[in-house]
């Protein structure tokens, strides 16, 4: 019989893209005459706990002692933090609801704010484990449970040794406290999540870095909302690209490399491009990029590579040909676009197609060559599947037709090579 398996879930800059505390402090203090100064000493003793050069209990007492909160205080934060879920745990919070009796919070923060905020994603109250604040009788804080394990130095592993879990446990958090449950041997693997905040020391520690919720869902073969993580998709930006243009591309979560050319190592798994005006691709590299989806042109791309090259590929062009001195931004965003939402519009190549983000389903993408009947083998095979049609999308020019088909369905890879099988197939993808 499979052991059971546990996942072990920090909750600041973890669950939430927020040092909890942190953000008390700035509500409670916010008419403070020297709030930046407690602000900025807060955040120190956040820091040091969290790379492990300060004890967290004593980390602990000094920033409760900062905060001069109450409970009027703590509703304001839990409304805040209720909209500062992580991105990649709030998209996969069909996961949490699937898996309730496997996934645990254990968190040095407070059951006051956690509970609320965790427990809109199905995970168990009796689940969340964290400390408890001690209030007066007006509801002012004044200080902490110091019998609860959490609150101590080495809690996490003192809570989780006193449980005796049977199974297989995963750690998922960005702080050292996260890290000393790997180093105690009470969890299988330590994962470093890095979608917030990475911290050098932790991440140096961890079995693996995980960017995001998808990619540990990934790796470990476990339902998510995402079929393949953005993190694990190579984007490459060549030469004197703005870094808003950078920024833009991390902040949506790719895996970014900055070059000042086009290198040979890079061909083979190059996803999505980033070019700054003036850059060329010569045809023979071209040819050899088979897993790149998308191409921007920061400037005019006219001559600068084989735009029928792309199309016959089934690469999505985006350029500026009147070189807007906002193509930093507007070019980026319609490649993300597209990689997100499959969207083309106003691709240079591609027939235009406006696409909403969806929920729930799964979104499939079908590049053809434009011929009749391609429609009609796919939905074919659909069928075959038995597979429920959410939306279906499709578009063409000349040369390309461009499918999109949302299905709510549980699907199989031979649902996916029968499409990639189809005559006249350029390009499929599952978007997610």
């Amino acid at each position: 019989m499979k052991p059971q398996n546990f996942y072990i879930i920090d909750f600041d800059s973890t669950f939430t893209q927020v040092e909890a505390l942190d953000e008390l402090a700035r509500i409670s203090l916010k008419n403070h005459p020297d709030k930046e100064a407690i602000f900025q000493k807060i955040e120190d003793y956040t820091n040091l706990a969290m790379e492990g050069k300060l004890s967290f209990s004593e980390s602990l007492a000094q920033r409760v002692k900062l905060l001069e909160a109450d409970e009027k205080h703590l509703k304001q934060l839990i409304t805040r933090l209720k909209k500062k879920v992580s991105s990649s745990f709030s998209r996969n919070a069909d996961f949490f609801k699937k898996h309730a009796d496997e996934v645990l919070i254990v968190s040095g923060g407070f059951k006051e704010f956690i509970t609320p905020v965790v427990s809109q994603y199905h995970i168990k109250k009796e689940n969340i484990y964290a400390n408890t604040f001690v209030t007066t009788g007006d509801g002012k804080i004044i200080d902490y449970d110091h019998a609860n394990p959490l609150s101590e130095e080495g809690g996490k592993v003192k809570l989780i040794g006193q449980m005796n879990l049977q199974g297989d446990l995963f750690g998922i958090g960005d702080g050292y406290s996260d890290y000393q449950l790997r180093e105690s041997g009470l969890i299988k693997k330590f994962y470093a999540f890095t979608e917030n905040i990475a911290r050098e020391s932790i991440i140096a520690k961890a079995d693996h870095i995980t960017p995001s919720f998808d990619e540990f869902l990934y790796v470990n073969n476990l339902p998510r909302a995402i079929s393949y993580p953005k993190n694990r998709i190579l984007c490459l930006v060549v030469g004197d690209a703005p870094e808003e243009t950078i920024a833009l591309l991390k902040k949506d979560g790719f895996s970014v490399r900055h070059k000042s050319s086009f290198e040979e190592k890079y061909v083979a798994d190059v996803g999505l491009l980033i070019l700054a005006n003036g850059e060329k691709i010569e045809e023979e590299k071209l040819n050899r990029a088979v897993k790149l989806k998308t191409i921007g042109y920061l400037g005019n791309a006219r001559n600068k590579f084989s735009l029928q090259t792309c199309t016959e590929m089934g690469i999505v062009v985006f350029d500026d040909q009147k070189s807007n001195p906002r193509n930093a931004s507007f070019i980026t965003k319609r490649v993300i676009d597209f990689m997100n939402k499959g969207a083309t519009y106003l691709s240079t190549n591609f027939p235009n197609l406006q696409l909403p983000a969806i929920d729930k389903s799964h979104r499939l993408i079908h590049i053809h060559k434009n011929v009749p009947g391609i429609m009609a083998q796919i939905n074919t095979i659909f069928a075959k599947h038995n597979i429920n049609i959410v939306g279906q999308f499709l578009m063409t020019n000349p040369n390309i037709g461009y499918a999109i088909t949302d299905i709510n369905a549980e699907y199989d890879k031979i649902l996916f090579k029968s499409l990639k099988k189809i005559e006249n197939t350029i390009k499929f993808r599952v978007l997610y």
